[in-house]
This record gives structure tokens, C-alpha cells and sequence, in this order.
């Protein structure tokens, strides 16, 4: 069985199109990840944070 990457050519250079277009997907592929990142994992964070700290405040008041 021959090897396939043996014929793959050193001097070809990518088209810019293409180039591109797979910088724009890996690039898309980020931004969605970060907006996933940002609604599945921070904002319930800081959201149970906030009612945490709200609610160490309402008990802290009603001992006064």
C-alpha cells in the first residue's frame, strides 16, 4: 500500500478564496463557542452569584 501523503506537492499554495473561506468558518466556529460559553456557563454563574450575594444581604439587613 503506497503512502498518499508522499504525493502531496510542497511548493502548491492555497487559493485565497478558499483560505478565506475556511478562516471564516474557523473564526464562526469560535464566535459560536464563545456565545455559548458567555449563555450556558457565565450567565448562570453570575446570575446564582447575584441571588447568593442578594440573599446574604437580605439576611444580613433583617438581623439589624
Amino acid at each position: 500500500m503506497s503512502n498518499p501523503f508522499k504525493k502531496i506537492l510542497h511548493h502548491y499554495e492555497v487559493p485565497k478564496v478558499l483560505k478565506q473561506k475556511v478562516l471564516n468558518d474557523v473564526n464562526m466556529i469560535k464566535l459560536t463557542l464563545d456565545i455559548a460559553d458567555l449563555f450556558m456557563v457565565k450567565y448562570p454563574n453570575t446570575v446564582s452569584d447575584f441571588f447568593t450575594a442578594n440573599k446574604r444581604n437580605t439576611k444580613d439587613n433583617n438581623q439589624n
